[in-house]
């Protein structure tokens, strides 16, 4: 019995990559280790979206490495795209395998058994690069499913790394997406979360005028019965037309993930980010008129380099005006590779750290504040499990992503329960059940 562990960093769309990994060993007549187990085969899928990521990276395989002595290790992903280099410094790697190759490495770690030499495939992204269409059809322990459609960015913001790691623009045709949506709904699943790299980008690739509004009118034709969530989508491109989709579909989750990552407009311009703050503050304002408890989530960066006081103040200024929901803060990574790596007038790491702990505070009173909006409301929550806070309570997310606890019920795991939102608890949302599905 052949044996492996896979072990994950960062975005969703790894997480994604790494199921459909785990799924084909499974195919192919391996079996997943415990946790407390030793593995044959052990996959790290690295992240270098920030240096803190790229160290838990090397990190993780390190751990891999000490604590497997006998095991095969294999360094995959974004890490192996970028900085190769990096880890043929690792003793222990076993494969090291890029992003171009993915939907090879379940097949190149069957044969790392029998190997004793350390492999590196790290072929370039073409022009033409086709979309790797990794299919999955379960994900264990997991009560919503993921479904990659895109890949590949071509924005080149001049902090990000992303770009170099996952290569030109690529979409999943749009009847393999209904079919893959098709198949979860069979195996029982009530909730799909589309995701790619570059979301808004869908399609540009593609024969026709396909894009990301057109592929979910044709999923609601469809009538599928589970609901949808998208993952992170910018600002330019989230059109009035999908907005309204969200506000009249029950299926199309009110719940927008949108990048802001300056709220300066000399910082955006620096950053190579094609908006600006008037542009993005219409487009936050449009979603909350048609979507009054809809939730919507902004990614912020402190300390880009040259942000000056003012230039914090203006962030901090326009998200407090602004009915965002949450915010993400992530202080500035520099990477190398990227534009901003040379950038002067770095912000040093204590008023870096100032920075993002303001932008978190103000992040705390937005989310309190949309659930206190939300009280009274009806929602339609996905139960998901037990609370690990408190064995006796059951947690799950309403459409709109608001995490909601209430007394535990293991029958009603992986079914869509109609609540009503009674009180704020423990930075959650106490539910009052009044049907199920």
């Amino acid at each position: 019995m052949r044996t492996f562990k896979v072990i994950t960093l960062g975005c969703k769309v790894n997480q994604y990559e790494s199921a459909f990994m785990e799924e084909s060993l499974g195919r192919a007549g391996w079996h997943r280790a415990t946790d407390e187990s030793a593995a044959d085969v052990l996959v790290v899928n690295t992240c270098v979206v920030t240096q803190k990521a790229a160290h838990q990276s090397r990190q993780a395989i390190r751990k891999a490495i000490r604590e497997n002595p006998e095991a095969k290790v294999a360094a995959v992903g974004c890490y192996a795209q970028a900085f190769p280099e990096e880890l043929e410094t690792i003793r222990g790697i076993a494969l090291i395998a890029n992003n171009r190759i993915k939907a090879e490495i379940p097949r190149l770690l069957t044969q790392l058994p029998q190997s004793s030499e350390k492999m590196a495939l790290l072929p370039p992204f073409e022009t033409e690069t086709p979309f790797d269409a990794l299919k999955i059809c379960n994900f264990p322990g997991r009560t919503r499913a993921y479904l990659k459609i895109q890949d590949g960015c071509q924005s080149f913001c001049t902090y990000c790394i992303v770009p170099y790691t996952r290569g030109p623009y690529r979409s999943l045709a749009p009847e393999k997406v209904l079919c893959a949506l098709e198949g979860f709904a069979q195996q029982g699943y009530r909730e799909v979360v589309l995701t790619g790299i570059h979301l808004g980008k869908y399609g540009v690739d593609l024969a026709g005028k396909t894009d990301l509004t057109g592929l979910l009118q044709m999923v609601g034709k469809k009538a599928i019965p589970l609901r949808v969530r998208l993952s992170s989508m910018e600002p330019q491109e989230l059109p009035t037309e999908l907005i309204e989709m969200a506000a009249s579909e029950s299926w199309l989750c009110p719940h927008f993930h949108i990048p802001l990552q300056s709220g300066d407009d000399q910082i955006l311009k620096k950053m190579n980010r094609h908006y600006n703050t008037k542009d993005f503050a219409k487009k936050i304002e449009t979603i909350h008129m048609a979507i009054p408890q809809g939730a919507i989530g902004v990614d912020i960066m402190a300390g880009f380099p040259g942000e000056d006081i003012a230039a914090h103040k203006n962030a901090i200024s326009l998200l407090q005006a602004l009915p965002v929901s949450y915010l993400h803060v992530f202080p500035f990574s520099p990477r190398k590779g990227t534009p901003a790596w040379h950038y002067k007038n770095s912000v040093d790491i204590e008023t870096v750290k100032e920075r993002a702990s303001e932008l978190r505070t103000l992040g705390r009173e937005k989310r309190m504040l949309f659930y206190k909006k939300c009280m009274g409301h009806h929602f339609d929550v996905l139960v998901e499990g037990t609370y690990a806070r408190n064995k006796e309570l059951t947690t799950g997310a309403a459409e709109n992503y608001l995490p909601f606890i209430f007394p535990r019920d293991d029958s009603l795991k992986g079914r869509i329960v109609r609540m009503r939102a009674v009180r704020t608890s423990e930075n959650r949302v106490l539910g009052e059940k009044l049907s199920a599905d």
